[in-house]
Formats: C-alpha cells, structure tokens, sequence
C-alpha cells in the first residue's frame, strides 16, 4: 500500500473546557475518497482546518509528503479584495499551471470570470470557490460542505469531476447522496476521537449502532464490576493488607473510568407544534404568471395543494423556486391568473439564508425574544434551556453569541424557531443545509409525522426522495410542471435532470437554462472534457510509445545470455525497469482507453 499523502496523529486540540479533539487521528493516501461525519459541533471543521495547516494544535502531529499539494474550501469563503471572479480563481494556481484552466473551469460552472464577487449570490460564490480548489489539480481536495448553496445541476457536475479526478478527496457534506456517490471510506468523529471504517457512507449508520451498541455493552459491565468491587469493600474486606490495597485501587480507577467517560450524544427532540387542522384545500392557483422586467419567471402555472401533500421543489439557482412558493401561499400576488387559498392556515416558515438571525444575538436571546427565560411552544411556557437540549444545544451555550455557532447548530436553532409556532403548513428553504446526517433523520420523521402540508425548496436528492409525494421542476421559459413522487421518480417520468427544457442551443447536451428567462444567471456547461482529461488525452499516445520503445530495449538486454552471470547488478537492474515500465504501460493504456470511451459519449 502507497504511504499516505496526508497523516494527523494523536491530534488534541482544546477550547475552553472539554476537548473539541482529544487523539483524533486521520490518514489519506494517493486517490482516496474518504467522508469525514461527524455530529454539529464535534470538530469536523477544525480537523479539516488542521489537516490543511490553518489551525495549531495542543498536542500531536500533521505529516505531509513534501511534494504534495493540497487545496482546502472552506464552508464560508472569503473573496474579498479581489475585482473578478477570474482573478479569485486563478491566485489558486500554481507557476507551472496553464493559466487558461481558470477560464475554462469557470466557464464548466457557469461563471464568466468577469463577475464582481462582493456582489455574487451564495451559489455564485461558491461556484467560484469550487474552481479556486480544482484549477490547479491538487494531490489532495479536503472540502468543507463542497454542496451548500450549489443547485442540482452544479452539485451533479461536482460528482462528475471529482469521480474523474485522481486526486485524493476528504469531504464534509450534509448531502448523504453526494456521499454515497463519491465515499470510499468513512471517518468518524465522535466525542474528540475518530474511527475508521474502508467502506463508504451508505454502509456507516449500520456500523456506528453496532459501535454504540457494544460500548453500551461495556458501561454496562463496569457498573457491575464497580457494585462488585464496591459490595466486596462493603462486606469482604480481610487483614491481608497489600491485596487489600491493589483491589481499592483497581476500585478507584474504575471509578475515574466511569466518572471520566463521555457518552454518546442523544438524538434531537424535534417536535413541531401544530396548529388545528387546515381545510381540505390548503392551496389553489389557476393560471398564475409572474415577470420581473419583462423576464417570465412563471408563466401560466395551474395547481391544487391538498391537506397533508408533501411538495419538494427543485431547480437551478435563480430559476424562480422562491418566488413560485411566495406565490403559491399568497406573499406575492400574481400578475396573471388566481391563488386561492384554504381556510385555516397557519404557516410557519424556515429561510434558508438565515437572514433573521442577528449575529449579535446568544442563542438564548434568539429563541427568547430577549425578553425572558421562557420560549413559547405550541402556546405555553417552557424553560429555554429545556428547549434547548431538545435541539442539542448544551445549557452553557445559552450565552454564546450566534456568530460564534457553527453552521450546523444555526441551521438547529432556525428549526427550533420554526417549529416553536403553531402550524398546519411549513415552508422550509434549504433545511438540510449543514445538518448532520443523525439531524437529517430527525428531521425526516418529523415531517413524516406532520399531520399538515409542506413545501419544501431543496437541492438534497435523497432527502426529496424521504419526504415529498409531488416534485415541480421548471420546463424553462417560466414555465413549471408538477411530477408525482420524489426527484428519482421525477427523473425517470422526466427524463432528463433538473434544468429547464425549452430550445435546444448548440453543442448542450441539456435543451435550454435558467438563462433564457433570467439572465443574471448562468447556465452550467454541460459535461466536458477537463483541461487535464483534454491534454492526457493528447499526450498519452506519445506516452505509451516511448513505453513501449523502452520495453523494447530493456528486453533486448535481457535477452543476452550472459548478462546474468557478467553482471548481476545490471540483470536485475533491468529486470526492475521492465516490470516498471510495463505495469506504467498499462496503466498509460487503460487511461487512454477510458478517456477515449468518455469523449465518445460526451461527443455521441
């Protein structure tokens, strides 16, 4: 096995009191695909910060091979104090890169290069930070939350790439089916300390149980050898001194054993205070259009929202999602056609940019109000720091202010404020954003049991898949159309991804963009050939000639009879070079032959 690139070993690191990391460990060889999971809060973060060189430990050690190089996104980047997007992308390169890699990779995304970045959306912004990691096609990726604020269509080009690339990659991400797709082996972050397991995400819930299970087991057996010893202190103590001794204090190191352990983190209690009932039609709108400038966002658009219905609605960036929920639950009124709605509603709503939240405020005054240390749910008083843990939020992070919270436990806190209210209709905007995959759980069985309707705008295709009976999806030119089941089965009655159909435009594999009815946004390229896929394809044959010529003269040497017993050093000398040269040869040939077959189906 090749030696890793990348190796942190014995890792602690300390805020405050408890340890954030306390012997965490993480090795990544050549071409792995490795998940980093871990609860909100654990330290995933933090160790990705470390294994990139940004943070110092307490205590342990970052080893990296001298040659190699590495890039690390972050989950918030910062593109202050560059004037484009080009200019952001290209001070990731190296002297030896092509410079023209930025421009192409941007173009892959979407992105012109010529984009201001203190005026880019959060999916712009990522876009181009997603190019910043990968123009100079680094030996390691180590990416944090690589899907947030991404649409489909980029989230599924991000898959594509990063599959193609021989780049090891650790990743952070909320998106379970994003894992799925590209995870090869797991590392589990658990209470400071991480587990391994070489297998990918989809094989990691059955193994963490089974893990929690048996150290269950083993507290269970120390609590009964504490009463033993404990009884034997009681009753069994005898005059032969030094066994006397040992055993109290064996006894007292089980008791720092047990006094000293940190069990696992329980489950979040989410519960969402309903409301009574709606009427049988929450929602009804005949014909609605709406424009901005001319532009058709939507256009002669005609539904019935029932009680109960689960509704997922999906799209690229900029296709117009919010605007068609504003218009469906009456914040926006149409410029054509009617909304009708049902009698009794009472909606509750998460905002996926969290813009509700002042940094300023601790948690305890953002499910307060600030005025009081009592939080209303479902119409009575309970305590905030009971509410708190349902959300599992410690008591002693009531006085932390929400800036300092990560991403994960601000996405807890806005579902902890949404589900305070009484409601009969949620609305949720992005909602896996940063969750943990323990959270997403929670969340899916809460809004399996809702007894009222939900809309959600979500880019998450396996969270779809969990919780909505009905997904709509834009047809392009403003116009939407509604497809029973999840987004797999949008998919198959569809028959073809999330961006907009209308007329076909040359050399796209996908028949139109959100740009045709809003052009301030970009349409992603379809999937290309790489800059690096384009010039190994053109170099290889060179490549494999001179392999080939090589293995040509080395064999021809080693066809001499004598060699062997003239000059042994010089036998085995070529032997090496010609086991060498032809394991590269076909290496050199099936990479040829597997780039050759993905130009003729992105060509065909």
């Amino acid at each position: 096995m090749a030696p890793p690139l990348l190796q942190l070993t014995d890792v602690s690191l300390t805020f405050g009191g408890t340890p954030l990391l306390d012997g965490a460990e993480l090795s990544v060889s050549p071409g792995e695909r490795v998940c980093l999971v871990g609860r909100n809060g654990s330290g995933k973060s933090t160790l990705l910060k470390i294994a990139a060189g940004l943070i110092d430990t307490d205590r342990g050690t970052r080893f990296m091979q001298p040659d190699a190089t590495i890039r690390y996104l972050p989950q918030e980047p910062d593109l202050a104090g560059f004037p484009t997007t080009l200019a952001y992308v290209a001070a990731g390169l190296s002297a030896a890169d092509d410079p023209h890699q930025a421009s192409f990779l941007l173009e892959e995304l979407g992105l012109s290069g010529h984009e201001d970045p203190a005026r880019l959306s959060g999916g712009e912004a990522r876009r181009a930070a997603v190019a910043r990691v990968l123009v100079a096609d680094p030996d390691i990726l180590l990416l944090d939350e690589p899907t947030n604020h991404l649409d489909l269509t980029a989230i599924e080009w991000l898959e594509s790439d990063l599959a193609a690339r021989r780049a090891a990659v650790v990743m952070i991400s909320h998106d379970r089916r994003f894992l799925q797709n590209l995870s090869r082996a797991t590392v589990w972050l658990d209470r400071g300390k991480t587990r391994r397991l070489d297998r990918g995400v989809a094989e990691f819930e059955t193994w963490r149980d089974e893990v929690l299970a048996e150290e269950e087991r083993e507290q269970h057996k120390l609590d009964r050898k504490i009463a033993a010893e404990e009884d034997w202190l009681r009753y069994g103590v005898t005059a032969r001194r030094k066994r006397n001794v040992r055993r109290l204090a064996g006894l007292r190191q089980l008791r720092e054993q047990r006094r000293t352990y940190r069990g696992a983190l329980g489950m979040a209690e989410m519960v969402a205070a309903q409301a009574e009932r709606s009427g049988t039609l929450v929602a009804e709108a005949v014909g609605i259009g709406k424009a901005y400038d001319g532009r058709a966002i939507v256009t002669d658009f005609s539904t019935r929202i029932m009680r109960g219905d689960r509704i997922g609605i999906v799209g690229p960036n900029g296709s117009g999602k919010t605007t068609l929920v504003n218009l469906l639950t009456g914040a926006l009124p149409p410029d054509d056609g009617h909304v009708g709605l049902g009698a009794n509603l009472a909606m509750a709503t998460l905002d996926q940019r969290r813009e509700s939240l002042d940094p300023k405020l601790t948690l305890r005054e953002a499910l307060t109000g600030g005025r009081s240390d009592t939080v209303t749910v479902a119409g009575q008083s309970r305590h905030v720091i009971g509410y708190m843990k349902d959300f599992l939020f410690a008591p002693e992070q009531g006085r932390t202010p929400l800036h300092r919270l990560s991403g994960g436990e601000r996405g807890r806190l806005m579902l902890a404020r949404a589900f305070a209210s009484p409601s009969n209709v949620l609305i949720l905007d992005e909602p896996t954003n940063d969750l943990d995959l323990e959270t997403l759980d929670v969340l899916e069985e809460l809004l399996g049991d809702y007894a009222g309707t939900v809309l959600i705008i979500s880019h998450d295709r396996d969270f779809l898949d969990r919780t909505v009976n009905a997904v709509i999806a834009p047809e392009g030119n403003g116009r939407w159309q509604e497809y029973a089941g999840g987004y797999t089965d949008m998919l198959a009655q569809r028959g073809l991804d999330v961006a907009p159909k209308g007329p076909a435009r040359a050399g796209a594999v996908r028949e139109s963009s959100p740009a045709q009815h809003n052009p301030d946004v970009r349409p992603l390229a379809r999937r290309r050939l790489s800059f690096h896929e384009q010039h190994a394809l053109k170099t290889l044959p060179d490549v494999i000639a001179g392999l080939e010529t090589r293995i040509r003269a080395l064999q021809e040497r080693l066809a001499d009879p004598t060699l062997y017993g003239r000059d042994r050093a010089t036998f085995e000398s070529a032997s090496n070079a010609l086991a060498t040269a032809q394991a590269d040869l076909a290496t050199a040939e099936e990479r040829w032959l597997e780039l050759e077959m993905l130009r003729e189906e992105v060509e065909g």
